[in-house]
């Protein structure tokens, strides 16, 4: 191809990513439209409720809502209407409060957006603080262990509402050093960015520790040392060279947060986007639903451009001219401690299941409500007098088993969808901001609320951080020298996806499924707690968390047991990993 035609095949590459944002865009809309009527409950019965909490309304009041809100025309028109004044700013009246959508949106969006930016502070801090061993001694030639990920995975293990509320207790009411809630300045956003910005920080940090010893093993790097450039100057070489395969999953990871903090924001009160969408969807409030969406929506694409121009921008000519070095991990000698750690912690949850399964999970004992760990009960007992080491051991074997499942299905249709950047580019940004419970709302009005329903709802959204990741790897290394001389020896797809392409995504992707698998335990858990997934009393430990999170205060081993239970299994998974890449080695 000549170079006079290169913009003109620039444009035409932009198109597939258009139209897949604009279809994703519609096709989102218009779910969101029909929710009322999939909820299989009557939307003039919900919206009564949430105006005035009236459990028994009459016949004549429900048929004065219908007319009043003209659902009798279907979901199309009242779509129609909301698209037509959407070009005016108007985007309608609120069905409970009566309001205009429009400021409630943009009070709650520039509400989120702030916050985002501070989690975002938090985020890179923590990420830096992960990584920085590997940088110093990386830029110094002076790695030669590998980590093991524990550190990372412990963090990213945390449950963001659990940290919340110690932090709401610790540093807002025990010692005042920041408001515990509402949202009045900078400081009502410290602590709500340090719950949202640590897991996040752990997840893009331990993804980037693994990829930067690849960085530094490169003969530039070696080049650089020997001629006596300054470790500093190396470093930020490296940072180049691995932050454009890690950009992508600020979109779902921090961006994300956006829609996705829904625990946090009721936690300190906050009044942000993901809290007006949830309430919304709740009360079938149709306007104010639709509304938050397209934010969403808009958002998560304006940043999904913005993030892949400053990816190109960093990897510059190279990327463009195909002379993109490929990075290539080197052997590292694993940790003197990898092995007893993952056996400890294998040891460890099997002690807990083993233990758990010999006692009665449903027992109930008012008279031992909220014990202290004794003899009796190792890990005490609940709110309703039940033991929690039962009931951690009976839920942990469908805990890891739905986990899994739901990482697996993922991580697989994310590779798939990845693998095609441009059609999948828009869906994956749409998708990127949404939170899980808005689908999960939608999925439990066509199922009902099941733990399989909500397995699916965090499905549905759970594949764009792994297309997003494998869509950046590919075009790295669909860039590289080594792919262009095996085209020109006559390799074939085939060939390029078996050796070269699979090869350089896999390990990257699978290390950042590993990371994720406890944020998927928490995500279930919250689809549950809502009423959509696991129902009560079943003792799966995500609910366990979201069940005890109100008496963290009064007796904090509630929730100390299953938080260690799902730190224990986040480190093996990953530690697991690690000695797994090491045999394939």
């Amino acid at each position: 191809m000549s170079l006079a035609h290169a913009p003109t095949a620039a444009r035409l590459s932009l198109w597939p990513a258009a139209v897949g944002r604009v279809l994703a865009g519609v096709a989102l809309l218009g779910a969101v439209a029909l929710l009322p009527w999939l909820s299989g409950t009557d939307p003039a019965r919900t919206v009564l409720r949430a105006r005035s909490a009236d459990q028994n309304p009459t016949p004549a009041e429900l048929s004065l809502v219908r007319e009043e809100l003209g659902l009798d025309e279907g979901p199309l028109a009242h779509l129609a209407h909301w698209l037509g004044g959407l070009p005016r700013g108007d985007a309608g009246v609120s069905w409970v409060s009566g309001e205009p959508v429009m400021p409630q949106v943009g009070a709650a969006l520039s509400v989120s957006l702030t916050l985002m930016l501070g989690a975002f502070a938090v985020t890179v801090a923590v990420a830096a603080l992960v990584c920085a061993r590997t940088v110093f001694l990386g830029s110094r030639r002076r790695l030669r262990r590998d980590r093991s990920g524990a550190t990372a995975a412990v963090l990213a293990a945390l449950p963001k509402f659990l940290l919340a509320s110690v932090l709401a207790t610790v540093c807002g009411v025990w010692w005042g050093w920041f408001p515990s809630s509402g949202w009045e300045g900078p400081q009502s956003m410290v602590l709500p960015s340090l719950a949202l910005g640590v897991p996040s920080g752990a997840v893009l940090g331990g993804l980037l520790d693994q990829a930067l010893p690849a960085a530094f093993g490169e003969p530039w790097a070696r080049t650089a040392y020997a001629v006596g450039l300054p470790p500093g100057h190396i470093a930020r070489d490296a940072l180049r060279r691995t932050l454009p395969g890690m950009l992508p999953q600020l979109l779902p990871t921090v961006v994300g947060l956006v829609g996705g903090a829904v625990a946090v924001e009721k936690i300190f009160n906050v009044p942000g986007l993901g809290r007006l969408a949830l309430e919304a969807a709740v009360a079938q409030d149709l306007p104010v639903l639709q509304t938050t969406t397209l934010a969403l929506v808009l958002l998560g694409v304006g940043a999904g451009m913005l993030i892949r121009a400053l990816r190109h921008s960093l990897l510059g000519r190279p990327l463009r001219e195909g002379a993109l070095p490929a990075l290539h991990r080197p052997p590292l000698i694993p940790p003197r401690s990898l092995r007893w750690l993952t056996a400890a912690c294998a040891l460890a949850l099997l002690s807990l299941v083993t233990a758990g399964l010999l006692r009665d999970p449903l027992q109930v004992d008012t008279a031992a409500r909220l014990l202290p760990p004794s003899p009796g009960h190792p890990l005490g007992t609940d709110a309703l007098g039940r033991d929690l080491l039962a009931r951690l051991g009976h839920g942990a074997l469908r805990t890891a088993g739905v986990a899994l499942t739901v990482t697996v299905i993922s991580a697989v249709t994310g590779l798939l969808l990845g693998m095609a950047p441009r059609a999948s580019a828009g869906p994956t940004e749409v998708v990127s901001t949404l939170p899980a419970v808005l689908t999960g709302l939608l999925i439990a009005g066509v199922t009902g609320p099941s733990v399989w329903g909500a397995a699916c709802a965090v499905c549905v959204v759970g594949w764009s951080p792994y297309a997003a990741q494998t869509a950046a790897l590919l075009e790295q290394e669909r860039a590289s020298g080594h792919i262009a001389a095996s085209v020109a020896l006559g390799a074939g797809r085939p060939h390029l996806l078996r050796r070269h392409l699979l090869p350089a995504v896999a390990p990257a992707l699978v290390r950042n499924a590993l990371l994720r698998l406890p944020t998927t335990v928490l995500v279930l858990a919250s689809l549950g707690f809502l009423g959509l997934g696991e129902q009560p009393p079943t003792p799966e430990w995500g609910r366990l968390l979201s069940e005890n999170q109100p008496y963290a205060e009064l007796a904090p081993w509630t929730v100390l047991g299953p938080a260690a239970a799902l730190v224990v299994l986040s480190v093996l998974a990953v530690t697991a990993g690690v000695l797994g890449r090491e045999k394939g080695e």
